[in-house]
Order: structure tokens, then sequence, then C-alpha cells
């Protein structure tokens, strides 16, 4: 959910309200997500790298972290969204993970599934999976991954112009299709929603075989 910074910036306003308004981004795109039958939404919120950021603004994006989870329980309830964060959660708040726990739980039987990552890095990872892993294969390592009860992606779309995958999702991503567009989070709607998925549609996954496999 990148872009939301330079968003606020080109307005001249706080950094805080262009997370903000990529919050309510999120809520767009978890609609257009379950009006088109996605199962499964991850958004990546908060890097392992992005603790360097200012103290003001790691302070403000975890207290809007918060509200989100305590603002949005009943409604993620309420709509059969299954929260669940993955990510370093030692490098979080006792009291945040705690919220985070208790929203897990209570919507663990939802039918979408949100995934948030947060203090997340690719490489953090796969590190504290190789820890966990005793042998067995690929198939047993994957089940070591924070990502262990979710499929790979088979999407993944990156906003405001930036063409990496910035530590995301490193492992899941082998056989993943991409999307960039230079849209910023904040004005990310369903225009650019559905650009993206007609570019998935249109394209045919290989998925490291010769033979083609559409989905």
């Amino acid at each position: 959910m990148d872009g939301n910074g330079r968003w606020a910036k080109a307005r001249r306003k706080p950094r805080i309200s262009g997370h903000k308004e990529g919050a309510l981004a999120l809520d767009r795109v978890m609609h257009y997500c379950r009006e088109e039958g996605i199962e499964y939404l991850t958004v990546y919120a908060f890097s392992t790298e992005n603790w360097n950021r200012s103290r003001a603004e790691v302070t403000a994006l975890m207290n809007l972290l918060s509200s989100y989870i305590k603002e949005k329980s009943d409604t993620l309830l309420k709509n059969q969204v299954r929260f669940k964060v993955i990510g370093r959660r030692s490098d979080l708040s006792k009291s945040l993970q705690k919220s985070i726990s208790q929203l897990e739980e209570k919507t663990k039987d939802g039918q979408f599934t949100l995934i948030v990552a947060l203090s997340y890095g690719g490489r953090d990872e796969i590190l504290r999976a190789a820890e966990k892993y005793s042998g067995g294969g690929e198939e047993a390592f994957s089940k070591c991954l924070d990502t262990a009860d979710i499929p790979d992606p088979d999407l993944i779309i990156r906003t405001s112009g930036e063409l990496r995958l910035s530590n995301f999702l490193l492992w899941q991503a082998a056989y993943s299709e991409f999307y960039f567009t230079d849209v910023m989070w904040p004005d990310f709607g369903r225009e650019e929603f559905d650009k993206a998925l007609n570019s998935y549609k249109n394209r045919e996954r290989r998925m490291g075989s010769r033979k083609g496999v559409r989905k």
C-alpha cells in the first residue's frame, strides 16, 4: 500500500493524513475483492525497515492500526472477514499484540481473509522459518512460514510507481504475477483495481512448465 506519504505531501497535508486515506482505500479494495469472489487479500502495512522512520510517524501509524482494529472489529465480524497478522509480533506493544490476537480469534471463522503484514520482512520471515524447520522438503518448510495456512498470491499489485518487491513475500511470490501502477494507494479505486484484474486474466501462467496454465 505504497504512496500514502507522497499523497499527503502533494496536498500539503501531514503524512498521517495520507495513512488515514490509505485505510479508507483498504476498505474499498476489500469490498472490490469480495465482489469478485477473491478470498484472500494481503496488504503490506508496515515493514521491519519502517521502524527507522521518525518516532512521531511510527507512533501515529501504531495508533492508527490500534484504532482500526477497535473500530472495524464488529464490521469485520459482521461481514465474515477473517483477520490475520503476519510478521514479527514481538516488535509490537503488548497491548497491540493482545488486540490483534483477540480480533484473530473473534474472526477466525470468516469466509474472506484479510492478511496484514505488520513489522514484516520477507527475509526475516524466511530466517524465522529456518529456525523452526526440521527437514522434509519445500512443503514442510512452507508450513514454518507465517503464511502456513494461506495460499501463495496469484497477483501482487505495487502502487505509486515503484518497481520492486521491497522484501515482501519473497518465498511466496515465486510464481506470482505482478501489476505495477503509478497511482498512489489512497487514490487506488475501482478503475485501477479492474485494470489490475484484467491484466492478470489476460496472462498465461506457466508456473515453471512449458504448458501454460490459465487461472
